[in-house]
């Protein structure tokens, strides 16, 4: 194991690691198997940095890049942390453990302490694959990796490939969703550290089930950031919708890029993780030639080459360009995966008849249909909501349907709701089915979340934990957002209140009862089913095709030799599928038993669907 990527690693400017520039390591000459570290951070404009060891203070000394060397050595355990200028004692920037929060020292964590399992391990494909994405904190009620590792051999049976953790590095508090965290580098320590992560993904591996991480790199949370402190990790030249944008393009920008890919590599080398998805990367502002994100790609395909297993970035865009996932040689930036939210979009409505805000643009039946062939509705055309023009045509010739991640439910599309309502909570279940049928026969890489499978009574709502003043901050602008849709603020569930956490918590107890266990039997089914025949996981986008029905809510999508034929009115329809009765036109799930291929068409009850295709796979 490399221990070039502890609490104190850090990089040289232009990039990835270097490791002449890293934290360095050595055992005790006395045998005693201690491991020390020379602690050493990034400060270009500091005049004095001071590092202080437990109880040992002393006077950094400065390089010509601006990189900061402690005479101090730090055994593994020890506490550390750093004073630039005047300014107050705070932690690495770079600390894989923030055993305290980010506020409080850090502790040096030696990576090499876990003995993994997983030398034969070789990683995932995105295509033919499921993700199961799942918040460590709500996931069972002890909110821990540990307590969540206990249900991993559930996502077995259910048969998913990939579990999406969202962000566990270190933020504010005990509970959040992870998306303000400060400590990019540490492991949320209620999660229980660094050291629950390697054994939440060793344990996994050793179920075939892979692991990906949710990253944030656009912006950092406003409680516990103080990179400011060091450098121009930030510049005004940018906005976001969290403040000033990271500085990717300006003056000092190398080592700041530098910092995040040096993030990327840290988690997929030193965590074994096969996976990153990279947050609202068109937050991530940058007029290089190079853009960050096609320099992360050519670093992450480095290691690939060099680990001999596979490694995925997906990113999450609403730019809807497909130039994100293109091979660099070909023009693109060489991302493994997109998420494309329009589908979800289609999908809701159908499924909702919501049509506020952005749901406007896909109000027309016409629009499911389209999106089930290609996962961009606004692809160099109108978009009513944006009032303008919005994203590129998407070429099958040049780009896999798997590049493409979609959904019926995320933790956006969830816990941004005023309640943290599921679909379930206000969808007729039979309804609720077809949506999930369209979701796991699609040519895209589907995606569910934690609870899905099952119509989880418990909601996912929002909820933090920051100090008293940025709390009552968040607390007012939530209900003050939901007021100007016209629901009164103490209909808003408090996300300071410890109990809107507790509600949010998936209630396992429930998974095989009733309707429950209906829904996740449909769940098991068409999974096994989409595992069993390839048609049904073929992201060609070009071979696709959606046959109109008798009425726009009903329609059949061919799929190879096999055609999934759905009814999304209340009312029974008949639909051509184009199989001829017998062998090759067997009735191989269907919501309800009694429907049969009669010469080719079948007729189907309201809110029903059905998949037709040979008798034998192959």
């Amino acid at each position: 194991m490399s221990t070039s990527h502890t609490s104190t690693t850090a990089s040289i400017a232009g990039g990835a690691a270097d490791p002449e520039r890293r934290a360095t390591a050595s055992h005790d000459p006395a045998g005693s198997g201690t491991r020390w570290f020379t602690p050493r951070v990034w400060g270009p404009s500091a005049d004095v940095v001071q590092v202080r060891v437990d109880d040992q203070v002393a006077a950094m000394t400065r390089d010509v890049h601006g990189w900061w060397t402690s005479p101090l050595t730090a055994a593994t355990g020890s506490r550390y942390d750093f004073a630039v200028d005047d300014g107050p004692w705070v932690p690495d920037p770079r600390a894989l453990r923030l055993p305290d929060g980010p506020h409080a020292p850090a502790q040096v964590y030696d990576l090499a302490e876990h003995e993994w399992s997983d030398d034969d391990w070789e990683g995932v494909e995105l295509h033919g694959s499921i993700i199961y994405e799942l918040h460590v904190g709500t996931f069972t009620s002890q909110g821990t990796l540990d307590a969540a590792t206990q249900k991993l051999d559930r996502l077995v049976e259910l048969g998913v490939d990939i579990v999406e953790l969202m962000p566990v590095n270190t933020f504010p508090g005990r509970n959040g969703w992870g998306y303000d965290g400060v400590g990019l580098y540490a492991v949320h320590e209620p999660y229980g550290g660094p050291a629950a992560l390697q054994r939440f993904v060793d344990a996994a591996h050793a179920r075939g089930l892979a692991v990906f991480l949710d990253v944030v790199y656009n912006h950092l949370g406003p409680d516990g950031n103080y990179l400011g402190m060091f450098g121009p990790y930030f510049t005004d030249r940018h906005e976001t919708p969290w403040g000033q944008g990271v500085n990717l393009d300006g003056p000092d920008s190398d080592p700041v890029r530098g910092f995040l890919i040096d993030n990327v590599l840290g988690w997929l080398r030193d965590f074994h993780l096969d996976g990153l998805r990279l947050d609202a990367v068109h937050e991530l502002h940058d007029e290089r030639a190079l853009p960050i994100l096609e320099e992360l790609a050519a670093a992450v395909d480095d290691l690939e080459e060099e680990l001999g297993r596979s490694l995925v970035l997906v990113a999450e865009s609403d730019r809807n360009d497909m130039r994100t996932v293109i091979a660099r040689e070909r023009g693109g930036l060489g991302i493994d995966g997109q998420w494309a939210d329009d589908v979800h979009h289609a999908l809701h409505v159908a499924l909702t008849d919501e049509t506020q805000g952005y749901y406007a643009d896909f109000a027309d039946p016409a629009v499911l249909p389209r999106l089930l062939t290609t996962p961009f509705l606004h692809a160099g055309t109108y978009s009513t909501f944006r009032g303008r023009t919005h994203g590129r045509p998407v070429d099958p010739s040049l780009v896999d349907g798997s590049a493409f991640v979609v959904s019926l439910q995320t933790h956006d599309q969830v816990g941004n709701r005023r309640t943290g309502d599921r679909l379930a909570h206000s969808v007729d279940s039979r309804l609720l089915r077809c949506g999930v049928a369209l979701l796991l026969t699609g040519p895209y890489t589907p995606m569910l979340f934690m609870g899905e499978e099952w119509s989880a009574s418990s909601p996912w709502q929002f909820f933090t934990d920051h100090n008293d003043e940025l709390g009552e901050l968040i607390r007012q602008g939530r209900r003050a957002e939901f007021e100007s849709h016209g629901w009164e603020p103490e209909s808003v569930p408090d996300p300071q209140d410890p109990a809107t956490r507790d509600v949010s918590v998936l209630r396992w107890e429930e998974r095989e009862q009733g309707e429950h266990g209906v829904m996740l039997d449909w769940y098991r089914a068409l999974i096994t089913l989409r595992r069993a025949r390839a048609d049904l996981c073929d992201g060609d986008l070009a071979a696709i095709e959606v046959e109109p029905g008798s009425t726009p809510w009903a329609f059949v999508v061919v799929r190879g030799r096999h055609r999934v034929a759905v009814n999304l009115d209340p009312e029974p329809v008949e639909v051509e599928v184009g199989l001829p009765e017998g062998p090759d036109g067997v009735v191989l799930l269907a919501l309800d038993p009694t429907v049969a291929n009669v010469d080719g068409r079948l007729r189907l009850p309201g809110h029903s669907v059905a998949i037709v295709g040979p008798a034998r796979a192959g």
